[in-house]
């Protein structure tokens, strides 16, 4: 079974549209936390990026990807 891919974005952050836009392109199902709508999940973001508020965050298991290159 698959884990679900989970993507920290922020509705200002062009990567992480682009994240979001290529995954639905690609037709891989993931997850979406807003930072706007769900603030509290900064700390989480923070934690897995060593401190760092950044999006996108993209978390597929125990992967941590940080920013978006493009691939999906």
């Amino acid at each position: 079974m698959q884990d679900t891919i989970v993507i920290y974005t922020h509705p200002e952050c062009s990567f992480s549209s682009a994240a979001k836009n290529s995954f639905l392109q690609n037709d891989i199902s993931f997850r979406e936390i807003d930072l706007s709508i769900t603030p509290e999940a900064w700390e989480e973001v923070e934690r897995l990026t060593g401190g760092q508020r950044i999006t996108p965050v993209i978390l597929e298991g125990e992967l941590v990807t940080v920013g978006f290159h493009g691939e999906g």
